[in-house]
């Protein structure tokens, strides 16, 4: 009966413990919350991996910086006496003592061998630059097609092997291989093109490159073209001259004068008397092994378009430099010949570029400046022959804003104007 009563009295805090209702929406809130936090943690997390990592790396593994590429300017023309001693002092044709009456054949077997010795050494230095482009057949069918143009060693900028070639086998091409001549390919990258002479420099990484490869070359010295006793005087063509591959090619240099025009630049045209294809590449030497040209197809006579020309190196020097450190050029627009002496002393024409004409929609043309005027001067720089218009676009800056004077026949006088130009820009 106590029993009974305890129960009754108790069973008063008896009760059923509800769950608590589950609020859908404050969970789904929840969850969105948490989620979106994660995503921009992560983007967080991300940017700043992005952005320190490069700085960590170059604390810990500072990476050296590409040095600038200096193609050395000519030397002052040398005296007789002054090139007998340096032959005296480096010949670069050995000497082989014979007796050549006995054997005369003997004296031409020795010459074209040490010649011989001469090309392979620079061909070492030689490069063939392959271009790759996928195309498609009448048949929507797509194919591979390459071109393919000889290439020379010319800078090395301690990231970069530099290598100078024709553009035209590289501008459209999917993939560049630059194959050396030990047969290694490598891959390549344009480091900058010359539209005026169609040129363009090929890097390719160091680290890509096998060390005992790149020890056992050397880069090609840069001779000087524009010395007066060149003509006649012996030099070796290499390079893809025939459609059979490598070639080498022995002659004499056989002409030099005629000029190439370009946009606010000249170039002289060597003529040798080498045979060779209408499409040959490469370069031709000097007895020194040294570059006196780059061989370009299409500018020889109309009567001997296969004998191998080439354009004169010294011309081209500040463009391979630009080149090689990937910059741009300025541009001013015109065509021009230096003023003769001539002129100058019997028609009173002042000195200075003669333009002949204006390039259409230039900043030559946009300015005011006509076919028949003489600048005389860009900016604060003198101008005495039309080699000074080419050197002030080298040295100034695109979208740079000079005054240009240039002298203008009217009537019997020339009279003075100066003209505000804005320079344009070559890539």
């Amino acid at each position: 009966m106590d029993n009974i009563n305890h129960l009754e009295e108790n069973e008063y805090i008896k009760e059923r413990v509800k769950a608590t209702p589950l609020n859908r929406r404050k969970l789904m809130r929840r969850t969105i919350i948490t989620a979106s936090m994660a995503v921009i943690f992560g983007v967080l997390a991300c940017l700043t991996f992005l952005v320190l990592q490069p700085v960590f790396t170059n604390m810990l593994y500072p990476q050296e910086e590409p040095a600038v590429v200096e193609i050395p300017e000519d030397t002052e023309e040398m005296l007789p006496e002054d090139m007998v001693l340096e032959e005296e002092s480096e010949p670069q044709i050995q000497v082989i003592e014979r007796n050549y009456k006995a054997d005369p054949i003997q004296m031409y077997d020795d010459q074209y061998e040490e010649l011989y010795r001469i090309a392979q050494t620079a061909l070492a230095s030689t490069v063939t630059v392959i271009g790759y482009n996928s195309e498609m057949d009448w048949f929507d069918n797509s194919y591979e097609s390459k071109t393919s143009s000889s290439g020379f060693y010319v800078a090395n900028n301690r990231k970069e092997m530099l290598f100078l070639s024709h553009k035209d086998v590289i501008m459209d091409a999917s993939d560049i291989l630059v194959t050396f001549h030990s047969g290694e390919s490598v891959k390549g990258e344009i480091k900058g093109v010359d539209e005026n002479t169609g040129l363009a420099v090929i890097a390719v990484k160091i680290e890509d490159v096998p060390e005992q490869l790149r020890e056992s070359i050397q880069v090609l010295k840069l001779a000087n073209s524009k010395v007066s006793n060149i003509l006649a005087t012996p030099v070796i063509a290499i390079g893809q001259l025939y459609d059979q591959g490598e070639a080498v090619g022995y002659g004499m240099l056989a002409g030099k004068g005629k000029t190439a025009s370009f946009t606010d630049q000249n170039v002289e045209i060597l003529t040798t008397d080498i045979y060779g294809g209408t499409n040959a590449s490469g370069v031709i030497l000097n007895l020194y092994g040294e570059v006196l040209g780059v061989i370009y197809p299409g500018m020889g006579s109309e009567a001997a378009p296969n004998l191998v020309t080439a354009i004169g190196i010294s011309d081209i020097k500040q463009e391979i430099e630009r080149m090689s450190n990937g910059r741009s050029k300025s541009v001013l627009g015109i065509n021009g010949i230096d003023v003769s002496k001539e002129a100058i002393e019997n028609l009173g024409v002042p000195m200075g570029a003669y333009v002949t004409s204006i390039v259409m929609s230039s900043p030559a043309m946009n300015a005011g400046i006509q076919s028949g005027d003489i600048i005389t001067k860009i900016g604060e720089r003198t101008i005495l022959k039309y080699s000074d218009v080419t050197d002030a676009m080298y040295a100034m800056s695109p979208e740079t804003t000079v005054y240009v004077t240039v002298m203008r026949q009217g009537g019997e006088e020339y009279k003075e104007l100066v003209l505000e130009v804005t320079l344009g820009e070559v890539k």
